[in-house]
């Protein structure tokens, strides 16, 4: 492996990690705000899950974004890890004002400005919709803009039914429900893993691809391992910025609200990596929380300065990536 391609991988899995600054945390986020778990449990349990999550449920995802960039094998290298580079830094830039972005659009944003700069719009494959499966950057931002709304929408019905079921509940239901987190936060840990992961083995085998290690876009185990374990290191070093947003600043929730916040989030994530759509859980589990202020009818109850904060920097993702993927492959071609 060449030092190039050895520069680029470490991006894919530098990449995984910010993910899970960003991402890891918000499938424990409202485990922890709700005092259902402690912190290290909760780590513990989301470890488990994100590691078990892209050997179990298949690399449709990664399929879907090893191929968006389609530019020729001697000059993947340097156009996908200048991609990489661009939604790491971003990923960073945004973890540290504790700001919930989509690190989907940062890495297609810091793809297509490379791939544009190195030989212009017929270096993205732009696709869309095949049926349901998404190709290419159309169906992909598709995809990250559908699965927030379907989140919104799932957390806002669920909690309305749930409220309704426990009108009489006594304090019999606390045990049943804080199991009921339990459960749903593996389940959207599980989701994350196969959804989230998948997005830097996907890069890694476009890389492999390119350089003839692999025949395929069927990655190496060792490469799905590595960018589990990554996305889970993520979670344990640096996400609980992210935590205390989702968990406690958009909307402070209750036992039951969280356990409908994660189903939701769960449900519409673990579809979206069975039809290979790339998601951000980020907003995902962001728009459930909105969701459940709405099925409660405390509109006013959201924090709303927050909530734009988090559509401001979801706005500016693509194009700040897009001009920092072009600007690093003009760098790493003059240092290299």
């Amino acid at each position: 492996m060449d030092a190039g391609l050895a520069l680029a991988v470490g991006l894919a899995i530098a990449f995984a990690v910010t993910n899970g600054l960003h991402d890891a945390s918000n499938a424990i986020a409202t485990l922890v705000a709700t005092r259902a778990a402690r912190p290290s449990q909760a780590i513990v349990l989301a470890s488990i899950f994100n590691l078990i999550g892209p050997f179990l449920l298949g690399g449709a995802v990664a399929d879907t974004i090893g191929g968006i960039v389609t530019v020729s094998p001697s000059v993947a290298t340097e156009v996908i890890g200048s991609g990489l580079a661009a939604a790491v830094s971003w990923n960073l830039i945004t973890w540290s004002l504790g700001l919930p972005s989509s690190s989907g659009h940062a890495l297609v944003g810091g793809l297509v400005g490379a791939a544009v700069v190195e030989g212009g719009t017929d270096a993205v494959n732009w696709g869309g919709l095949d049926g349901l499966h998404p190709s290419g950057v159309l169906g992909t931002l598709i995809a990250l803009a559908v699965s927030p709304v379907l989140g919104g929408l799932a957390a806002f019905l669920l909690i309305r039914a749930l409220r309704r079921a426990a009108r009489r509940a006594t304090r019999a239901w606390d045990t049943p429900t804080r199991a009921g987190q339990w459960t749903m936060s593996s389940a959207l840990a599980f989701s994350h893993g196969a959804n989230d992961a998948q997005k830097s083995v996907g890069v890694v085998a476009a890389l492999l691809l390119a350089t003839g290690h692999i025949d395929s876009l069927n990655a190496p185990t060792w490469a799905t391992f590595a960018c589990a374990a990554a996305l889970t290191l993520g979670t344990a070093i640096g996400g609980w910025r992210i935590i205390r947003t989702v968990g406690r600043r958009i909307y402070r929730l209750q036992q039951i609200e969280a356990l409908a916040s994660q189903s939701s989030s769960a449900g519409v994530i673990f579809g979206a990596s069975l039809l290979g759509a790339p998601t951000s859980t980020t907003q995902v589990v962001a728009s459930s929380v909105v969701g459940i202020g709405g099925g409660r009818r405390r509109w006013h109850h959201v924090n709303w300065s927050i909530v734009r904060q988090i559509g401001l920097a979801w706005l500016i993702t693509i194009p700040v990536t897009i001009a920092l993927g072009g600007g690093i492959l003009v760098v790493w071609r003059w240092i290299t």
